[in-house]
């Protein structure tokens, strides 16, 4: 069994910074969990822990049921994939493939069958006798894997293996590790800083923020369910969209109002009437919008009329970029997030910018002033003091 139980844990160093704060995760045997956050966060700190690459200062870590606090990396039965391929040079695949075997001793004839069925599964069986340089990035990645792979660990660490890819070949990859997953079966902790790549490979997602586990879940629950404003405006792309909103809570439906902008909601939580007649912070998923044209009455019960700024047109989806005149949100989560693309929350200045997913078929120009409806079914609510989100 290959469970990773990581318990009560944190991490702080020798000059007092402190990296994680009681994290607790349970990782089932075979399951595939992400973990997810801004650069600094402390995600690969945590995965570095379970290697035994960093001391633990607080909590217990234990990987099929044993305690590995004290244990060297060598002797925790696991296998880990690096950022940089970690590849020795001057080696061929074959012998970077076979060398810890070897350190192992296992007899020639093992290790000659384990590298072969694992080259064939990577399909790179041709690629054997070739050194490191001669091969592609993907290739590489496919090495650095097969290394791992011929181990047969409990476990398998990925640190943000294939952030060194390009653009295509990190989809494709993405997809074959998934399936490579789902024929080996390993349980994998796997550290990402790219949230569509968390949503697309994890059986469970773990969002981190500043050395705090904010949630942990399924793919599906942490987008549709977030439990604060920092994971829903980390989670999904583009970003979810923030607006502060007056409400107004009656018997048979809950207004919010913002701008000029009225929603009528029937699906808003019951527990907004202890915000009535106050602001809070409303979170619009892109989708939530749509070309009033192509929208259906009796679901979008909101309208926004807008200048389009920006048009994004891909094919299967169309989004609309536009600003609307009132304070824009901010708080510690939203800057953080900002910050983690390079932004500077000072630069959002005294207007919000919103982006809207609508149908493709829609016939739109940049700089045109269309009425675009808004679905009250897939609004989020959120309190504007602690950021969670009010359910």
């Amino acid at each position: 069994m290959g469970a990773i139980n990581i318990t009560e844990v944190g991490k702080i160093y020798p000059n007092g910074t402190r990296a994680l704060e009681d994290v607790n995760i349970e990782i089932n045997d075979g399951e595939f969990v992400v973990l997810v956050g801004p650069s600094g966060c402390g995600k690969t700190t945590l995965l570095r822990m379970v290697a035994g690459l960093e001391d633990i200062t607080e909590g217990e870590i234990s990987i099929a049921d044993k305690v590995v606090n004290d244990v060297a990396p060598k002797d925790r039965d696991i296998a880990m994939v690096f950022q940089n391929y970690a590849l020795y040079p001057h080696m061929s695949v074959y012998d970077n493939m076979a060398f810890s075997l070897k350190l192992r001793k296992l007899p020639k004839s093992e290790i000659e069958a384990k590298v072969k069925d694992a080259a064939k599964t990577l399909e790179i069986d041709e690629l054997l006798d070739r050194k490191p340089k001669a091969l592609s990035g993907g290739q590489r990645q496919r090495v650095a894997m097969g290394r791992a792979i011929v181990r047969n660990p409990q476990a398998f660490l990925m640190d943000e293996p294939l952030s060194n890819l390009d653009a295509k070949l990190r989809v494709q990859m993405r997809a074959e590790l998934g399936e490579l997953h789902s024929q080996l079966e390993t349980t994998t902790l796997y550290v990402t800083h790219d949230q569509v790549e968390a949503m697309t490979m994890g059986d469970r997602v773990a969002v981190i923020r500043k050395g705090e586990l904010q949630q942990i879940d399924t793919p599906r629950e942490i987008y549709l369910y977030p439990k604060n404003i920092f994971v829903a405006g980390f989670i999904g792309s583009p970003a979810m969209n923030f607006v502060y909103a007056n409400i107004d809570v009656s018997e048979k439906e809950t207004k919010l109002l913002f701008g000029d902008t009225e929603i009528v909601s029937s699906h808003a939580p019951k527990s907004l009437v202890d915000f009535n007649d106050q602001k809070i912070v409303l979170g619009i998923r892109p989708e939530a919008f749509e070309d009033s044209v192509y929208a259906n009455d009796n679901e979008f019960t909101g309208r926004i009329n807008i200048d389009v700024s920006l048009l994004e047109q891909l094919g299967s989806d169309t989004y609309i970029h536009f600003y609307k005149d009132i304070p824009p949100v901010q708080t510690k989560a939203i800057e953080e997030i900002l910050a983690d693309e390079g932004e500077d929350i000072s630069a959002l200045g005294t207007e919000t910018k919103f982006i809207a997913r609508i149908n493709p078929n829609a016939t739109i120009e940049e700089g045109q002033n269309i009425n675009l409806a808004i679905d009250p079914s897939k609004l989020h609510y959120f309190d504007p003091d602690t950021g969670l989100a009010i359910v």
